[in-house]
């Protein structure tokens, strides 16, 4: 569903955050470090247990513009970090069983590339142009994670900029279109940072526990693993508005 950036986080109505699932690779995890993984088996679990209590899964420009009208309350967003190849072959398919949307934040700067900022591997592919195109014809959202999966609260002005603007200019030539999102590398943000996403021109921006900056270009997010089976998913979301700061205006 195409969403204007326009009705994303600019125009947000006070309230609970809204609850943002965050995902990475789908793909058979026997070594996977980083808890960045699930296999497709568990991703499939975790969808129909949205679906059967009542959750609809959706983009978060579609969740963030129902929230913007004041609706949305049975919607829930995917996010996946990092645009891995395995989105399109693992993910897309079953997102399709369960006709649900998401968010995928990609880097640019690494098209085809691997996640080398990982040392601890192990190297997952990423996508490449033509699967970013096919994800986006899918009707998945793209958004921008940077340039090149920088922690950018260490980065020096001009790579903030280039990370944050160059990034966004590059995956709107890439699609022929708006991109709305912005998703911070390792959920690490100050000030400076926030307020270069926002000067960019982003309607809205995740992170993972942004704390007191917490509103809609510091969206915090559910991590959600492979051991997240029905008992934590439901404990994820029922704690969620207990832990989180209600989000108001964009400033």
């Amino acid at each position: 569903m195409a969403v204007d950036s326009q009705d994303t986080g600019r125009r947000l109505v006070p309230g609970p955050v809204p609850w943002v699932a965050m995902y990475h690779s789908v793909a058979p995890c026997q070594d996977d470090p980083y808890r960045i993984t699930v296999t497709p088996e568990r991703l499939e679990t975790q969808l129909r247990w949205f679906h059967r209590r009542g959750l609809r899964a959706v983009s978060l420009a579609e969740l963030l513009a129902a929230r913007a009208r004041g609706e949305g309350r049975d919607l829930i967003a995917l996010t996946f970090d990092d645009g891995y190849a395995d989105f399109v072959d693992n993910a897309l398919p079953i997102m399709g069983r369960w006709d649900c949307g998401a968010t995928l934040f990609v880097l640019p700067g690494r098209l085809g590339g691997s996640n080398a900022w990982d040392p601890r591997g192990p190297r997952k592919a990423l996508l490449t142009a033509d699967g970013i195109r096919h994800a986006a014809a899918e009707g998945v959202e793209i958004g921008s994670h940077g340039l090149t999966h920088l922690d950018l609260t260490k980065a020096d002005d001009a790579t903030l900029r280039a990370e944050v603007r160059d990034s966004r200019a590059a995956l709107e030539e890439l699609l022929g279109g708006p991109v709305a999102g912005f998703c911070y590398p390792y959920g690490t943000i100050d000030r400076r940072v926030v307020g270069a996403v926002r000067d960019a021109g982003y309607a809205y921006a995740c992170a993972i526990d942004p704390g007191p900056l917490t509103g809609p270009y510091a969206l915090p997010r559910v991590h959600v693993g492979q051991n997240d089976h029905a008992v934590r998913l439901f404990l994820k979301h029922r704690l969620h508005r207990l832990r989180r700061r209600p989000v108001g205006g964009s400033r």
